[in-house]
């Protein structure tokens, strides 16, 4: 090991230690509690061995040896009920701090950079959470306080036995180094082979969680015998890696089991030949009989304990490539501005994702407020990134946004986001009911609230027809519902919030033309109550907008109303064209009679 792995080494200990520091009472009770109960334990061969010699002597009476039976049983009773009270406490202390561990990666994954998410397996942030914290209850409730018991079996019984017989506690002690050389080296072998297959592990479930999530794509082009073939792939390689951290184990029970069975049968015999020429009395001999199982047997549980230990440590350090990442900044002025006016001006605006490749160059616009302002423009030309700036999910490097003359990068991100609201591309839903869905920016709005949303997106109807109406669970992802209905679920929770800014990203394009009609014409209503901002790849949603702005590759190429742009006769203008000629088209196709034989 270099001396960086030793530092990171040592890193990890100290937040594995780190981490018990709400729970190390219960952890220093439950070794006082075994620090009592080893002591009971190892009077328990004193009282046998007084009894024996009196025995052997001859001179023990029935009731000497009926005492002796009572505080055997009476030691052996402490024992039990110290062990139980420390197995009570270190279990208590274990699932506390697992359950902080959990709640501490859970609250970090929520305030870390959308950056960070757009390169991570979701698979291995799920594993990490679940296996990992898991690892680490599990080391912390079997192995932590047998650490503990380990060093208070050497710290009180060597003297012990060196007090007994100096003899025969050499022989006790002869191949105990060689038990603990060789259990130091497994350990530093097994940690290499546990990281290994711990990220074979994240990488199964990655692929695993990413075709349940896709399973319905995965059907659709028939390829469930690729998709079956690469999880086969990547459970053979998790089964192979686990199967030589297995075979490492094996190798070490067997021979550490080898080594103290030696040590045994060393006390055994070298004790017999010294009883057998009187140099050591039958009682003394059977308490270090009885004495070398109690400390052969722990020591030999090292390779357990470090095996536990390497796993933890390998937990630990994949828990804290989680927490080592930086928050997403909160800095600037907490400030929330009343629900109007919400003007946003766009000034020189660029941005680069973190792979080099240029989203927006010297972008620049101006929304008044309650104003709507339309953003079209072929895919990839920029406009959803230029939503996700909007609502600071990423940082520009270049250029300017103010929202009511305040740059928008000097107000805290919670305050920007109480103030826009965006009904994104993706319609996500979480699997709740649909009430809660609509309410998820606003959990105090009444009853009444809700359905004058679910109103204006055209999905009240929709959600009344549910057998449980808004209480009607909607599956992971809103599974259950249409794309359509996702879509309107989603603008509705937008409009249930009230913004001074609302961002449609393209959140009707699942919607029929007839639907998208009687929600322009109720988002018309409110028309002037904020500033809107439309994202659309349909012309006729955006036809109604104060202005327009036609965004190509990345850059500003056309800006007006319908009528100018229209007139001006440039991309717009033909897209538009396009367009109109083939509803029309449609439109007729569609009446009765006609088709392709009238």
């Amino acid at each position: 090991m270099d001396r960086k792995d030793g530092t990171m080494a040592k890193e990890r200990y100290k937040s594995l230690w780190d981490l018990t520091r709400d729970q190390r009472g219960r952890y220093s009770a439950s070794i006082a509690a075994l620090l009592i109960a080893i002591g009971m334990s190892l009077l328990v061969p004193l009282a046998t061995r007084s009894a024996i010699d009196e025995i052997v002597l001859g001179g023990a009476s029935p009731w000497w040896l009926l005492i002796a039976g009572a505080v055997i049983v009476l030691f052996s009773l402490s024992s039990a009920l110290c062990m139980y009270a420390k197995g009570r406490w270190v279990a208590e202390a274990s699932h506390g701090v697992a359950k902080q561990a959990r709640e501490r990666l859970f609250d970090h994954l929520q305030h870390l950079p959308c950056t960070y998410f757009d390169r991570a397996d979701t698979g291995d942030l799920v594993q990490r959470c679940t296996s990992d914290v898991d690892t680490l209850r599990i080391f912390l409730t079997t192995q932590l306080v047998q650490i503990g018991r380990a060093v208070l079996m050497l710290v009180i019984l060597v003297p012990l036995l060196a007090f007994l017989d100096l003899r025969m506690t050499a022989l006790s002690l002869a191949v105990i180094p060689f038990i603990i050389v060789f259990s130091t080296w497994f350990f530093r072998r097994v940690k290499t082979l546990f990281a290994k297959a711990d990220a074979s592990e994240g990488a199964m479930t990655s692929v695993l969680q990413e075709n349940l999530t896709g399973i319905r794509v995965a059907r659709a082009f028939g390829r469930q015998g690729f998709e079956i073939a690469r999880f086969g792939e990547h459970a053979a390689a998790y089964r192979d890696d686990s199967f030589a951290v297995s075979r490492l184990k094996a190798r070490y029970w067997g021979l550490s089991d080898l080594l103290c069975m030696t040590q045994v049968g060393v006390v055994l015999l070298g004790g017999a030949a010294w009883v057998f020429d009187g140099s050591l009395t039958v009682g003394t001999y059977f308490a270090f009989v009885s004495y070398i199982n109690m400390l052969v047997w722990p020591i030999r549980q090292l390779g357990q304990i470090l095996t536990e230990l390497g796993k933890a440590v390998v937990a630990m350090g994949r828990i804290e490539e989680i927490l080592e990442v930086s928050r997403e900044s909160n800095d600037g002025d907490p400030i929330v501005a009343p629900k109007q006016p919400g003007r946003i001006a766009v000034r020189n605006l660029s941005f680069a994702h973190a792979d080099g490749t240029r989203a927006l160059t010297d972008v620049s616009f101006c929304v008044e407020p309650a104003e709507t302002l339309a953003i079209v423009g072929p895919p990839g030309a920029g406009k959803s990134t230029l939503m996700h700036l909007l609502v600071r999910l990423y940082d520009f490097t270049e250029g300017a946004i103010e929202l009511d003359g305040r740059d928008l990068s000097r107000i805290e991100r919670t305050a920007v986001r109480s103030r826009i609201c965006a009904a994104l591309q993706d319609p996500f839903l979480f699997s709740r009911t649909v009430g809660e869905n609509v309410k998820i920016g606003r959990d105090d709005a009444s009853a009444t609230e809700v359905v004058d949303a679910a109103e204006t997106a055209c999905v009240h109807d929709s959600i009344e027809s549910f057998e449980q109406g808004y209480d009607t669970m909607v599956g992971e992802r809103g599974v259950t519902l249409s794309g359509g209905q996702r879509q309107r679920i989603s603008l509705s929770r937008a409009i249930l919030a009230d913004p001074d800014v609302l961002i449609l990203d393209d959140t009707l394009s699942a919607v029929d033309s007839k639907t998208e009609g009687r929600i322009r014409s109720a988002m018309s209503a409110r028309h002037g109550r904020r500033t809107t901002l439309i994202i659309a790849h349909r012309l006729s949603t955006l036809a109604h907008a104060d202005r327009i702005l036609v965004l190509t590759e990345g850059r500003v190429r056309e800006h007006g109303t319908h009528a100018e742009l229209v007139n001006r006769g440039g991309p717009y203008a033909r897209l538009w064209k396009l367009q109109s000629t083939f509803e029309s088209e449609l439109a007729a196709d569609m009446v009765p009679g006609r088709g392709e034989g009238s």
